[in-house]
């Protein structure tokens, strides 16, 4: 099956939230830092590429990043916040086809409290709602899950399915990238929660069939999360696909494997040669050995979504298992 490589753009360190676990806020770029147009051109076409930040949609010209990526990328994602709605929904009926996520961290009182924006929740939801009135499908919210927010999982689920959009999830991290080295989730409450919202996946409510299976996908890669919680043993997801399966680019320029190595592990800059140069050059080699001797142990949906891709059959395996033992009123495996 093909394997679509990701390159994730950090457009921008700049970030209109205060987010707990997430300390990019700051230490923002300067709009005369941040990478010029010129350079994304450079990017081959046939990547799956996801905009992101910081929060994206502060750059003036985010319209312009998106003609020029849009034709070339095999899928064309926007990570954001949704506090610019008019904004994000100007890009929604220019180019359609793109995949939108807006993140929260909760419902209203928790997410806002997480993020630091005032009226966050409520900008979020209304650039959903002003979404699902242009032609843009793929469009949903995505959740971090961290210590005090697995208690609202259900109810975002609850609410998608309501709203029939997408709920992507991810568990937070420590790295370079968010700043961050105290972010910690444990505890039998977060796993109980954890375990009925992959419960929930599994038993999707959804009304289309294609969302169903993407539900049962999502519950396989929470898999991952779920043994991360629970501290187990490093081996129990995917080898990490940094800089085979994916990679980043920086404000700066600078191409890095990953954003969840400790430092920023910079394999070359866009602004100093060609992506295919980087991507071949004695550096990478020597940054792709780091990462197969890497210990952090991430659970990182790509990671996990290029090796459903390769071996359909180990998800395929999982979901029908635990579907079976819920229809026997037993407790999930995430084994």
């Amino acid at each position: 099956m093909k394997n679509t490589v990701q390159a994730s753009l950090i457009t921008t360190f700049r970030c209109n939230a205060k987010c707990k676990m997430c300390d990019i806020w700051r230490h923002p770029t300067r709009p005369d830092e941040e990478l010029d147009l010129s350079y994304y051109e450079k990017l081959p076409p046939g990547l799956r590429i996801n905009i992101t930040g910081g929060e994206p949609t502060l750059r003036k010209d985010i319209d312009d990043i998106f003609r020029i990526l849009y034709p070339k990328a095999a899928l064309l994602e926007l990570s954001t916040n949704g506090y610019h709605t008019d904004k994000i929904v100007a890009l929604a009926k220019k180019y359609p086809n793109i995949l939108i996520r807006v993140s929260v961290e909760g419902l209203p009182a928790l997410n806002d409290a997480k993020r630091g924006i005032p009226d966050g929740f409520d900008h979020a939801l209304r650039t959903i709602l002003e979404l699902k009135k242009t032609k843009c499908r793929n469009i949903g919210f995505s959740v971090v899950i961290s210590p005090d927010n697995y208690t609202d999982l259900i109810h975002l689920y609850d609410l998608c399915v309501a709203l029939d959009v997408e709920l992507g999830n991810s568990v937070v991290h420590n790295s370079w990238y968010f700043h961050k080295e105290d972010n910690a989730i444990s505890g039998a409450a977060a796993l109980e929660q954890h375990e009925r919202f992959v419960e929930a996946l599994l038993t999707s409510r959804r009304r289309r069939l294609k969302d169903r299976l993407k539900d049962y996908g999502r519950a396989y890669f929470n898999r991952s999360i779920h043994r991360r919680l629970r501290g187990d043993e490093p081996g129990y997801r995917p080898p990490c696909g940094a800089l085979t399966d994916f990679f980043f680019i920086d404000p700066a320029g600078n191409v890095a494997p990953c954003n969840g190595s400790a430092e920023e592990w910079i394999i070359g800059n866009i602004k100093e040669d060609s992506l295919e140069n980087i991507l071949a050059s004695e550096k990478a080699r020597e940054i792709a050995q780091r990462v197969r001797e890497c210990p952090r142990n991430c659970a990182f949906i790509v990671t996990e979504r290029h090796d459903m891709v390769r071996r359909p059959w180990v998800p395929l395996l999982w979901i029908l298992k635990n579907k079976f033992r819920l229809w026997r009123g037993q407790r999930l495996s995430f084994d």
